[in-house]
């Protein structure tokens, strides 16, 4: 799963939380499940720290930027809709930014 665009976020999660977070957050989640609905759309991974088990980063790829900003205007209010539906999942989300891979051509 690699791509040319990738989109990173970082979030806190009280220990009570962290088994749903993970259901809706990992591959399998609402986040993907609706990502999916994109042409572009290469997958997500979600990673939780070794050393602090409430941090959590999420890398979702595409194959280009254009593919994702595409999905934000497709599917905006599907987003936003999901955004305040699990809201509290999380103590804090943060976005880490958008990266290509380096000696990528496109961006």
């Amino acid at each position: 799963m690699t791509g040319d665009f990738a989109t990173l976020w970082e979030f806190s999660v009280p220990p009570a939380r962290r088994a749903e977070f993970e259901a809706q957050y990992g591959p399998a989640g609402r986040w993907t499940a609706l990502f999916r609905q994109a042409p572009g759309y290469l997958g997500t991974e979600l990673l939780r720290n070794r050393m602090d088990p409430q941090r959590y980063v999420t890398i979702d790829r595409w194959a280009s930027a254009e593919a994702f900003r595409d999905f934000r205007r497709r599917f905006s209010a599907e987003y936003e809709r999901l955004d305040r539906e699990l809201e509290g999942l999380a103590t804090r989300e943060s976005p880490l930014g958008e990266y290509v891979p380096v000696g990528a051509e496109r961006a």
